[in-house]
């Protein structure tokens, strides 16, 4: 088997095996036993099977879960500090945030290391597949509102985002991260309480989380506990040397300088196939394709899929609402004799940018998007 169909399988992750209420999702809430694919245990970092990717909303209970550290004691007495360069101080417990304005969006969550696995050649991380990303309806206020309030003062160009989880050694650098004012008072950067209409579970970052529709999971700070407005980016190791991405391609492989790289924002143009799965078995006749696409810079303008190697291409068809940073399912049916069967996919947004026939490779793995193939057996 090649390396990358044992990828595609699942060979590089446990098997999750059955967890419910009290299982590895650390209080993720359950209506029934759900699996996961394990990629590590200590910190947690549980992936999605792909097969969740055939549907508008991702259930919570098998949203993939990422952490650096592990999650930190489940506190709903938390309190939220917006601080820093501000005109007044806030000081906000979950009660405090229900009573705001009330904001609810769609949006696919991604990790920036969803897909590492596939880069060649290997890079060092976790070794996500597909499983890091999902899509849910995030419900929350505004960090505008927040902000407003405090009343930001001139000269604030950044606000900083830490949450409660914290390293296990005092000499492990600490997850910090900034976003530029601009991205912070845009409308659709939430300050999360519920996810899909629950509260948020303790693995997804209860009681409050951020949500940043459009980029990638880094700056979706879970566990949040201060917002703080300052003149000049947050600096240290996960914003200096981590989640970086080469100005220029470089050739696989190749060494980055680091003045060479810049911060990674919004995720690229990508589709995923959901079903048929990898080395599946379905029965002669028509054949049904689905799975999701979408784009951090734009809308998804179409899905394309091609059934005899990237020769030709047909259009799938597209449900649920376009928009950056959200996801669509795409559909496509063609007739298949006895035999082996292959679907590639690849999307272009409204902004025209295709997904590649194969990723840009970079030094960390980020951001994978090539086309998506899968085979399987018809009988």
């Amino acid at each position: 088997m090649r390396r990358r169909e044992f990828l595609e399988t699942g060979g590089l992750a446990l098997l999750g095996g059955v967890f419910g209420r009290a299982g590895l999702a650390s209080g993720a809430s359950s209506a029934g036993p759900h699996s996961f694919l394990v990629q590590s245990l200590h910190p947690e970092n549980l992936a999605t099977p792909v097969e969740w990717f055939d549907r508008l909303l991702t259930p919570a209970e098998v949203f993939f879960v990422r952490s650096h550290f592990g999650t930190p004691a489940l506190d709903r007495r938390r309190r939220l500090r917006v601080e820093g360069s501000v005109g007044r101080s806030l000081d906000l417990g979950l009660s405090d945030l229900e009573t705001l304005p009330q904001v609810s969006l769609t949006a696919v969550l991604q990790c920036a290391g969803n897909g590492r696995a596939l880069h060649e050649p290997r890079v060092p991380g976790v070794q996500w597949v597909h499983g890091a990303m999902g899509q849910a309806t995030w419900t929350g206020v505004r960090l505008r509102d927040l902000l407003e309030r405090a009343g930001p003062m001139p000269g604030a160009a950044h606000v900083e985002l830490r949450g409660a989880d914290l390293p296990a050694k005092p000499a492990v650098p600490s997850f910090v991260r900034s976003i530029p004012m601009a991205r912070a008072m845009d409308p659709t950067t939430l300050v999360v309480l519920r996810m899909n209409g629950a509260p948020l579970a303790h693995a997804h970052g209860a009681p409050f989380r951020l949500s940043v529709p459009g980029w990638a999971g880094n700056h979706w700070v879970k566990w949040l506990t201060s917002v703080r407005v300052q003149e000049s980016e947050s600096q240290g190791f996960y914003m200096e040397t981590a989640y970086r991405l080469p100005r220029e391609p470089v050739e696989p492989g190749a060494a980055v300088p680091p003045e060479q790289m810049t911060p990674l924002t919004s995720f690229p143009v990508k589709s995923v196939i959901a079903r048929p799965g990898e080395g599946s078995r379905r029965r002669a006749g028509t054949q049904h394709v689905v799975g999701v696409a979408f784009s951090g810079e734009a809308p998804i303008a179409e899905v394309e899929i091609s059934t005899d190697g990237g020769t030709t291409w047909r259009e799938a068809a597209l449900e649920g609402d376009a928009g950056a940073g959200r996801w669509q399912v795409f559909r496509f049916r063609f007739e298949a004799p006895r035999g082996r069967a292959r679907a590639v996919a690849r999307a272009t947004d409204a902004s025209r940018a295709s997904q590649p026939s194969h990723a840009r490779w970079n030094p960390s793995g980020y951001f994978w998007n090539g086309w998506h193939a899968v085979e399987w057996e018809v009988v």
